[in-house]
């Protein structure tokens, strides 16, 4: 630990597993107080519990304003502030052809991947105005960049939540808010068989391994190590940001 985050109090949403889990571990890591925000009440306790005392979670749903204000209230109740926040929560449907996907999907993936944003901020701009700033780091995606076929309306939300984030930038930066994305390429977690509407087997990795030039999936530490750049004050002139972690898959 270098304390990169000392006395620094951060909300992570989707905490519980995946790379939300590796955000909240490697924030912590490096001196901040985590709180997670998860509908998975108990997989959020488990990572806070092996985060030990900085780190505390709640349940809730990204889709309600209401559990984000309780989310903000208790980031602050922990952490004494709100310095950083971080939209890591998302969802797709499973990859198949672009008809096939329900009205019911559709909302969804919309609502979890970009209303939630929308949901946050303005749940966040009272305490960020109050403290005169902060950080705010989406995660986004290549499938915003250079989308796979089969993902359509997934797409649509990543490319949703990059060009939000320059947006946001831009619109934020006269109050001292600073907002970046990160743009995994596809990884190694729950969603990994909806990503590949495959079942996951080493032959079907393989077919999306190909198409990264580096040739393996992202890994939660690796966005985790791009959102902890993008959080601290080594990235204090950076903002408008879309960062590509994708082992040159959008090149």
């Amino acid at each position: 630990m270098t304390g990169r985050l000392a006395g620094k109090s951060a909300l992570v949403t989707g905490g519980a597993s995946g790379f939300g889990a590796a955000i909240a571990r490697s924030f912590a890591r490096e001196g901040a107080k985590v709180t997670i925000l998860d509908l998975d009440a108990a997989g959020g306790r488990r990572v806070a519990e092996e985060i030990g005392a900085s780190a505390a979670s709640l349940a809730g749903d990204v889709t309600r304003r209401a559990d984000f204000d309780r989310a903000v209230a208790a980031t602050v109740a922990h952490g004494g502030r709100l310095d950083i926040l971080v939209n890591n929560a998302g969802w797709t449907h499973r990859n198949k052809p672009l008809d096939e996907v329900t009205e019911a999907e559709f909302d969804r993936v919309y609502a979890i991947n970009v209303k939630s944003i929308f949901h946050s901020i303005q749940a966040s701009l009272p305490q960020f105005a109050a403290q005169g700033g902060g950080v705010v780091v989406n995660i986004g995606s290549t499938a915003g960049i250079r989308p796979r076929p089969g993902l359509t309306w997934y797409n649509g939300t990543k490319g949703a939540v990059n060009i939000l984030s320059r947006s946001l930038a831009v619109e934020l930066a006269p109050r001292r808010i600073r907002v970046n994305a990160v743009a995994p390429v596809i990884g190694a977690t729950a969603l990994l068989e909806s990503f590949m509407g495959l079942p996951d087997t080493p032959e079907n990795r393989a077919k999306f391994i190909a198409t990264i030039p580096l040739g393996r999936l992202s890994e939660p530490d690796d966005v985790a190590g791009a959102c902890l750049y993008l959080a601290s004050d080594e990235a204090a002139f950076v903002t408008g940001v879309v960062l590509e972690v994708d082992g040159g898959r959008t090149v």
